[in-house]
């Protein structure tokens, strides 16, 4: 249960801010704390007692304007590569499998607070498999936020504490676990048999 609670948080203050993310603040602090979570309540001071606009533009800087913030999980296993819609069908399979329809909201299925969200509240199961095979995702995009001292840097770190075992301590351990940055290798073929 803890771990679906932090995971529902998490989706919630790693979406766009808004009024009604602010006026859930008081509900997202008691769930948290009815389950002895208390790594995010420095994120939630900081929603309080940040004007709604400058939690907006804080949102668009960290997420928005720098690629290595991207909140798409598989960005980081599969770039812009044409692998990457057979990744983003794959969610998609999931969502539809377990019978919950899920409102994507204009956003790609691999969207971190709607992966979230799904392994809070639509299939635990099925989510907990899909964080732990982007955990690597996880990973990178907590150590971009960590390094570049952001509050939401509080937000990544406690999903990824839902998952088993620690979290590698810096970016060569993730590549290690990944295996390398993404190719792209669709029409890539050596022509007439020069290399």
């Amino acid at each position: 249960m803890r771990r679906r609670v932090v995971r529902q948080a998490a989706s919630l203050l790693l979406s766009y801010p808004d009024e009604e993310l602010v006026a859930r603040v008081p509900l997202v602090r008691s769930a948290l704390a009815e389950q002895r979570v208390h790594d995010l309540d420095a994120f939630l001071d900081h929603v309080e007692r940040t004007r709604l606009r400058e939690l907006e533009r804080e949102y668009v800087d960290v997420f928005d304007l720098s690629r290595r913030h991207a909140l798409y999980l598989s960005y980081w296993t599969d770039g812009d590569t044409r692998r990457r819609g057979e990744v983003l069908a794959r969610f998609k399979t999931a969502y539809r499998a377990s019978g919950f329809l899920v409102d994507t909201s204009g956003e790609l299925p691999d969207y971190l607070p709607m992966v979230l969200e799904f392994a809070a509240i639509a299939d635990p199961e099925a989510g907990e498999a899909l964080l732990r095979e982007y955990r690597p995702s996880l990973e990178l995009l907590r150590i971009g936020l960590v390094e570049d001292e952001t509050p939401y840097a509080a937000v990544v770190t406690a999903v990824c504490a839902t998952l088993p075992g620690a979290s590698p301590a810096d970016r060569a351990a993730v590549q290690a676990m990944v295996g390398g940055p993404p190719t792209e290798t669709v029409g890539l073929e050596p022509i007439g048999g020069y290399r």
